[in-house]
């Protein structure tokens, strides 16, 4: 992981927004929330946590919000209950419903996916603490929406692969078609761009909404990524969850690059793959997890919407390894432009 997002001073510095939500009842709902909240201390909170479709193990998205409950649980001594989906995703409301009926506060739906079952759960327990993360569209009283400024990490490893690419082609393979998806296309693309407006960029994502095994297919991903080197692309960058495999194998196969997700994923494959890693576009979920743990513990739970950006050491990029010295100080100068708001980062394709 970049040394600029692994202090552990990170968790003191990120400053979160409240955006109040709904009329008098939203109101009083959150006041009501807020109370069981204080009621609940260290001592007796009992966190429940919802995975991403393929749960821990998958080196990326779902390994990262697990670090951050490991940190709560180690630091705090708290009782926590986690639970992963099926594989069709067809039981995702029924994991929040269980979490909250059995006393979880606070319940914590790891992944946007989340967002139309928690609609329809929320309501009906509003004394139960909510925290959805990637989702900004839940807006209820009783819920938290952590969500991550991917677009500008995106963008600086897009400008990472310019000014390494030797042949002029990039490429991304993306999990599922979806605003936050496009979001790590946009900034990519932005990215490398700016570097070189005649870079060819190939893209796909493997599955469109409802179909979710984009998230959960590396041979699919190995593939995919297999015909864009075959087509002459020389970096590769996934944001496809444990799909992101599949892209490393093609990318060794070949003998060119690729960019991982997340987190700094030369550090988490095998030592054969992460040897064709170059860079990772990283956000900080462990961070965010933690922080919403211990303000629960401390009764000091905040609701509504919470970003992270570059400004708040909430995303960046991995430099484990050699490989991005020679560019470095163009990447930061990038990084420290886009904070002054001199580069204004697409969230869009």
């Amino acid at each position: 992981m970049s040394r600029l997002f692994t202090r552990s001073s990170i968790a003191l510095c990120f400053l979160f927004t409240l955006v109040a939500c709904g009329g008098s009842q939203g109101t009083a709902q959150n006041a009501g929330a807020n109370e069981a909240a204080s009621a609940a201390g260290a001592a007796d909170l009992r966190v429940g946590v919802a995975y991403s479709r393929g749960g821990r193990g998958d080196k990326s998205f779902n390994d990262s919000a697990g670090a951050g409950v490991d940190q709560a649980k180690a630091a705090l001594g708290i009782e926590v209950k986690e639970l992963s989906p099926n594989a069709a995703g067809s039981d995702l409301e029924e994991i929040l419903r269980l979490l909250a009926e059995t006393g979880h506060n606070p319940v914590l739906a790891v992944g946007f996916f989340y967002a139309q079952p928690l609609m329809k759960v929320a309501p009906a327990y509003p004394r139960t603490h909510f925290v959805i993360i990637d989702d900004a569209t839940v807006k209820l009283p009783n819920v938290t929406n952590v969500v991550f400024r991917e677009e500008q990490a995106s963008y600086l490893v897009g400008a990472a692969a310019a000014l390494k690419s030797a042949t002029g082609r990039i490429g991304f393979v993306g999990g599922v078609q979806t605003p936050p998806q496009e979001k790590f296309l946009a900034g990519y693309a932005a990215g490398a761009r700016a570097i070189d407006p005649k870079i060819r960029l190939s893209s796909v994502f493997m599955t469109q909404p409802p179909d979710f095994s984009g998230f959960s297919s590396p041979d699919k991903a190995r593939e995919a990524a297999r015909g864009m080197y075959d087509s002459g692309a020389d970096i590769v960058y996934h944001a496809a969850g444990a799909s992101g495999l599949g892209v490393f194998q093609a990318a060794k196969a070949a003998h060119k690059w690729a960019i991982g997700v997340d987190v700094d994923q030369r550090r988490t494959v095998a030592p054969d793959l992460s040897e064709v890693i170059l860079t990772s576009a990283t956000k900080q979920i462990d961070v965010a997890v933690r922080r919403v743990i211990e303000e629960q513990a401390a009764g000091k739970a905040v609701y509504g919407l919470r970003e992270f950006g570059l400004d708040e050491d909430g995303v960046g990029y991995a430099t484990t390894g050699s490989d991005l010295a020679d560019i470095r100080p163009r990447l930061d100068e990038i990084r420290k432009r886009i904070i002054a708001g001199e580069i204004d980062v697409p969230v869009t394709p």
